[in-house]
């Protein structure tokens, strides 16, 4: 089998114009003009309201291509477009091939007959997806969100590309895939299906493997597995059938682990077609041994929802993901690797692949299955109604096995689910109940797709919707059954401590708005613009009511900030706090709850939002908060009216030994009253260690100028410490820190000690250079310094201890007002 990349050497241009642009794929429209000079960046102030317009016209991308007289000669030679974003139709030497409505599917063309000896000529007609959903919503419509361009649902288009309620309306249209010529005689291999039956001491592996055409008794099929210590397996078959299982044992299996709880070992499987000595085919997959599993059972609380790894009921620490551009061409393996990491780095073990995007790239399964992420799976479907006519079933049935068998061998993948929030948001959101929707959302949810997944991919836990309590439109919003995705705080307006009246059983959406960094803000706007209700600023807010919640909850908590900086500073506060609240109950009532991924992880452009990296992976306070919230070994503390419960949460497979010690301290960080208490906290618990009542200290006045900080030793070494105030931050009599930072290095880093007069709270360390800090915004004891390190490698530009010295900005609360 011969292939050939067809990437390189299109032209693009306006099906009404003459001029065309030379690109190589993966490219779309708005990304080329861009490129090209032709419109400036869509991005940049108010520039996306060109978007539309070009997305209203239609385009041609071609490729003239010479084949020689020995391709000609291969009997089977087919095209593949992996990627056609979206309304298009394929010609080739002016033959129709064929008419495509869906981004997300595989197409393969047979193309051997339209070819010709000498130059050949592909023709990619793409037509406007704003002129096909308004025709389409006229003739039958249906509801969405109100963000978005009518009738989005009736295009197999990332949702968001119409615009969200943190997207911009770039509805963007190209070949956003590869491209390839495949060409092969005889026979190949059509499908490698591999399955895993684990065993106390061994796993048995079974290599399904289907070939495409009649079986022929000159061919064998070997499949060999090399461990990752590069030990190798092999199994021959010989006149075998077109459709043959190879099954391998083996011994002392390395189990691939998430994130936090073990390494990540990958087996290599490969797969060759061979007609005695000549190689017809070969395939080659990264497998990880594991098991992954939901438990939905009935208990004591109502019904779990608890994802089993390799036999241990396992803590869901994540946040959900979304397409990371808007220009799809500008993403890269690079940008993606940057995210997983830096996932990790704040503890997560989960990331959400949110239902209203597009599928990830191959290499983003890959980064999970390399850096420990397990994968929840959303199919393309969120927040709309779905007509399905038969052309439409046929679309997303292909579409569904498409994805099903292009992603199904990662050791990351865990769950498929169904949908985001089209369950809740029929039996909740307003939407008329029409029979003929709810029955085409059962058909389709519950019974096309779960098939599908039972049919090709059995081994993967399915679930219909997110959030829901199981599907059939049984409450979906309950709290004590399935998922949930909690809004009150942030929608309806409630304080952090709303959360603590639920116990979730898995909280996969909740969230919190906050803006981006005044770097970031500066990328996109003119000093005149950065007002939070300017045009351009509101223009970068894509949620109507938002700014007006952040300025509410900052009004309950907060001081006035004293000026634009100083508020977008607050809003990340306020952000890092509602989740905290939330996350921290949570992982203190650790078996009954089992999971919490916050909406959202990332952002698709410069914009206020939910996201903990804007769009320049830049970190906010909220990312900062996760890698303290996350942390495998979580000491929090619940803070009452004058009393205080001290917990610690172990993650962890194993029991650990810790002491506790805590201090009452005034805003001076005198020591009003301390304590100490030891604690075994068995492995996959949350303990309350000690229950603290400051009645007789703490007086209304007292509240306002004293704190709690506890510090958590194990095995007698330092491991973390918080702190915790009794009255709202607002109200609390800070002292001028005076903060100092000295600066020093090393071979590998850069070394910020950092220094206060007084107690102070979310100590922020700001560089002219980008990169994540081993801490930020955190609270700091009078004469405690603590010591913040950044690596220089990841670092945006190199830099002396001088020039860090020189660009260094630090603040805290008590400079939201204060110079």
């Amino acid at each position: 089998m011969k292939t050939i990349n067809f990437n390189q050497n299109w032209r693009m241009k306006g099906l009404e114009e003459k001029s065309s642009y030379s690109i190589d794929l993966p490219a779309s429209v708005m990304n080329t003009l861009l490129d090209k000079g032709v419109i400036d960046d869509p991005f940049y102030r108010d520039n996306e309201e060109q978007a539309i317009e070009i997305a209203k016209k239609d385009y041609v991308f071609e490729k003239d291509f010479e084949i020689k007289e020995d391709l000609l000669n291969y009997e089977n030679i087919s095209l593949y477009f992996h990627g056609i974003d979206t309304v298009a139709d394929i010609f080739l030497n002016g033959h129709k091939l064929l008419h495509t409505e869906n981004m997300h599917r595989i197409y393969r063309l047979e193309v051997k007959h339209f070819l010709k000896k000498g130059r050949n000529t592909i023709e990619v007609m793409l037509y406007s997806p704003i002129h096909y959903i308004e025709k389409k919503q006229q003739e039958d419509p249906l509801v969405g969100v109100d963000h978005a361009l009518e009738g989005y649902p009736h295009l197999r288009k990332a949702h968001s590309m119409f615009g969200w309620d943190w997207g911009p309306k770039i509805p963007d249209l190209g070949i956003w895939r590869d491209v390839e010529m495949v060409m092969w005689n005889e026979n190949r291999i059509e499908d490698v299906y591999i399955e895993q039956e684990h065993h106390e001491k061994y796993v048995q592996v079974d290599v399904v493997t289907e070939i495409q055409e009649k079986v022929d008794p000159d061919l064998s099929l070997i499949a060999k597995i090399t461990s990752p210590d590069g030990n190798q397996s092999e199994q021959v078959v010989h006149n075998h059938t077109r459709k043959e299982k190879l099954s391998f044992t083996l011994e002392n299996p390395q189990l691939w682990w998430p994130a936090g709880y073990g390494e990540q070992p990958l087996y290599q499987v490969e797969i060759i077609l061979k007609k005695q000595s000549e190689q017809l085919d070969r395939r080659k997959y990264s497998i990880g041994l594991r098991t992954i599993t939901v438990r939905h059972e009935e208990d004591q609380w109502g019904k779990s929802f608890e994802f089993v790894v390799n036999g241990y009921p396992i803590f869901m620490k994540g946040a959900n993901y979304i397409p990371e551009d808007n220009l799809l061409p500008r993403t890269s393996k690079e940008r993606t690797e940057q995210l997983i990491k830096d996932s990790v780095a704040a503890n997560f073990n989960m990331i959400r692949v949110w239902g209203g995007g597009h599928y990830p790239e191959d290499y983003f399964y890959d980064l999970c299955d390399k850096y420990g992420l397990i994968v929840w799976q959303d199919f393309m479907y969120a927040c709309s109604v779905y007509r399905l006519t038969e052309e439409f079933e046929q679309n997303i049935r292909e579409e569904a096995i498409d994805q099903i068998k292009r992603i199904r061998h990662h050791a990351s993948l865990g769950i498929w689910c169904g949908n985001n929030e089209v369950e809740e948001a029929m039996e909740f959101w307003g939407w008329p109940k029409r029979s003929d929707w709810r029955r085409d959302y059962i058909k389709l949810f519950e019974i096309i797709l779960p098939d599908i997944v039972k049919e090709h991919d059995p081994q993967t836990f399915y679930w219909s919707s997110s959030p829901s309590s199981g599907g059939g439109f049984d409450n979906p919003k309950n709290p004590d059954v399935g998922d949930v995705h909690y809004w009150e705080v942030w929608h309806g307006e409630k304080p952090f401590t709303e959360y603590r009246k639920y116990h979730f059983r898995f909280c996969s959406e909740f969230g919190f708005q906050s803006f981006p960094s005044i770097k970031t803000v500066e990328a996109f706007t003119e000093a005149e613009d950065r007002n939070i209700f300017s045009r351009v600023m509101e223009k970068h807010q894509k949620n109507d009511a938002a700014n007006g919640k952040i300025l509410f909850y900052l009004s309950e908590n907060f001081l006035y900030p004293k000026d634009f900086d100083a508020l977008l500073y607050t809003s990340q506060l306020l952000q890092a706090e509602a989740i905290k609240y939330g996350v921290e109950h949570w992982r203190r009532n650790l078996g009954r709850c089992m999971g919490s991924l916050y909406w959202q992880l990332n952002d698709c452009w410069p914009v206020a939002s939910w996201s903990s990296m804007d769009y320049y992976g830049r970190w906010k306070a909220l990312h900062y908060f996760a890698k303290k919230f996350y942390d495998p070994i979580l000491l929090s503390l619940e803070e009452g009216g004058e009393d205080v419960k001290i917990y610690v949460t172990n993650d962890q497979l194993q029991p650990i030994h810790c002491r506790i010690s805590w201090r009452l301290r005034d805003h001076q960080s005198q020591i009003l009253q301390e304590g100490s208490v030891t604690e075994r906290i068995d492995a996959l618990t949350a303990k309350s260690c000690q229950s603290l009542d400051f009645s007789e200290i703490l007086t209304e006045e007292r509240k306002r100028d004293c704190y709690l900080e506890a510090i958590l030793y194990i095995d007698d070494a330092y491991y973390s410490d918080a702190s915790v105030i009794f009255t709202k931050p607002k109200h609390f009599e800070f002292l001028n820190p005076e903060l100092e930072v000295k600066v020093s290095e090393n071979e590998e880093q850069f070394v910020m000690e950092v220094n206060a007069s007084a107690y102070t709270k979310y100590v922020e360390l700001l560089l002219e250079q980008d990169g994540p800090l081993s801490d930020n915004y955190f609270d700091l004891s009078a004469n405690e310094p603590k010591t913040v390190t950044i690596d220089k490698h990841s670092m945006s530009a190199p830099a002396t201890v001088e020039q860090i010295t020189k660009g260094l900005k630090v603040r805290s609360i008590y400079h939201i007002t204060q110079d």
